[in-house]
């Protein structure tokens, strides 16, 4: 099991001048709506619990108004909480002080815009290595620490353009590269994707995660989409009104919705791609062909159909048998109550 990198203890928001006041009639039961029509403040967050592990991807999803960007923006504290605790590496951030503060957010993390936020007048390169002179680096290794990051993000080549001469999606990749340049252990990335075109946008989420793969970042990525909420986070938290309904990695969320709020949002989901066989195996192992716990419920049912007995043997990424699948298993996961009368499709 990860490390905890980042710990959000009973985290409170509330926007207003008298905000402090409303901490206990919130905890009693005060809903968002009666709070701005009685008393007009804003309940951002709602007792926010997190554990965020190092390494990770963290993906913090919900509708709009949801509290999500305003979650990711207290971790480096562009927003003060009313209430509550945010420690990183057993770090308590919300007791340091202005230079301390400014240390982290130069050093501990980095973060990517939904906006872009590029410096107009700087180029692809300087925009690039920006993080780094701020952090005092000599202009010679920023700029060769740039240059490195621009190709890995796959923009090599266009180092001294503007970002005017950009594509939105290249305009993302400077941003990106920008981010990771310093090399700060938590990257925050706030709807960075939401921008673009979906054909940009897969492009840009199989960079990241090809990234992710060297880099080992703790990354809490922000997202109204559940679609890429299930295709890149390692966990997953959902928040509505400024708290959290349900917290787990996608194979949960999927099979263990909490409430008709999830599973409303999960309703066109193609389970099939998103739910792997690791969710449905039962103890025993089979005779049959092997399946990888990772592989996804529509691969398996071709398998499965093909078997003699309609089951395989589930194994690690070490090849270690760790259970068996049937094909009956597939299917009820698959189509739930509609099992029985798909499942003569599959024969």
């Amino acid at each position: 099991m990860s490390k905890t990198k980042l710990k959000i203890e009973n985290l409170y928001k509330i926007f207003g001048p008298r905000g402090k006041s409303f901490i206990d009639p919130v905890k009693n039961g005060m809903s968002k709506q009666e709070l701005l029509d009685n008393h007009s403040h804003v309940l951002g967050l709602n007792n926010i619990n997190l554990d965020i592990p190092e390494q990770r991807i963290q993906v913090i999803m919900g509708l709009s108004g949801s509290g999500k960007s305003t979650l990711i923006r207290h971790i480096n504290r562009l927003i003060e909480p009313t209430a509550g605790a945010i420690t990183v590496d057993d770090e308590d951030i919300l007791s340091m002080s202005q230079l301390q503060l400014r240390e982290f957010r130069r050093k501990k993390t980095s973060m990517v815009f939904q906006k872009f936020a590029l410096l107009p007048h700087k180029t692809v390169a300087q925009n690039v290595a920006y993080g780094l002179t701020i952090q005092g680096e000599q202009e010679s290794i920023a700029k060769e620490k740039s240059h490195k990051w621009i190709e890995s993000v796959g923009l090599s080549g266009f180092e001294e353009r503007y970002p005017a001469q950009l594509s939105g999606g290249m305009q993302q990749r400077v941003g990106l590269a920008r981010a990771l340049a310093t090399d700060a252990p938590i990257l925050l990335m706030d709807e960075a994707f939401s921008a673009l075109d979906p054909l940009i946008r897969t492009d840009m989420q199989n960079i990241l995660l090809e990234l992710q793969k060297d880099l080992h970042k703790t990354i809490i990525f922000i997202t109204h989409d559940l679609d890429e909420a299930l295709r890149i986070g390692d966990n997953i938290a959902i928040l509505r009104d400024g708290k959290i309904i349900q917290k787990g990695d996608p194979q949960q969320i999927i099979m263990k919705p909490a409430d008709d709020y999830i599973s409303d949002f999960i309703k066109d989901i193609n389970r099939g791609k998103v739910i792997e066989v690791k969710s449905i195996m039962q103890k025993g192992s089979s005779k049959g062909t092997s399946l990888d716990s990772s592989c996804s419920l529509e691969d398996a049912l071709k398998v499965l159909n093909n078997e003699k007995n309609n089951e395989c043997s589930v194994v690690d990424d070490k090849g270690k048998k760790i259970g068996k699948v049937t094909l009956d298993a597939a299917i009820g996961a698959l189509f739930r109550e509609k099992a029985s009368r798909n499942k003569e499709k599959y024969k």
